[in-house]
């Protein structure tokens, strides 16, 4: 049985905010859903999802128009800012005493 992913409503604003953007790109590069849509594989209305931020939409389709607008390159470069400071504060204060 699958279990039903409950979407935050931070991750929704996220997506929504990703959208937006995917859209006013589109729009820039004045090109219309359907040319994107058949460059990205998806359909018409998959393309109106995801410029929504629709959860339900897979990630891989978010990635295929990305690439369709020319914007996928360095999308996967995540900075882990926490879990470096994280790694900073686990570190010894101190180098260990040398033995003699």
């Amino acid at each position: 049985m699958k279990t039903k992913i409950k979407i935050t409503p931070s991750t929704k604003r996220e997506l929504r905010s990703l959208g937006a953007k995917l859209r006013e790109a589109r729009l820039r590069r004045e090109l219309t859903q359907s040319l994107i849509a058949e460059r990205a594989s998806v359909s018409t209305d998959t393309l109106g999802r995801i410029e929504k931020g629709d959860p339900r939409v897979s990630i891989g389709a978010y990635a295929m128009v990305m690439q369709a607008l020319g914007l996928l390159e360095g999308w996967g470069n995540i900075t882990d800012t926490l879990g470096e400071e994280l790694a900073k504060e686990q570190l010894r204060k101190r180098a260990p005493k040398e033995s003699s």
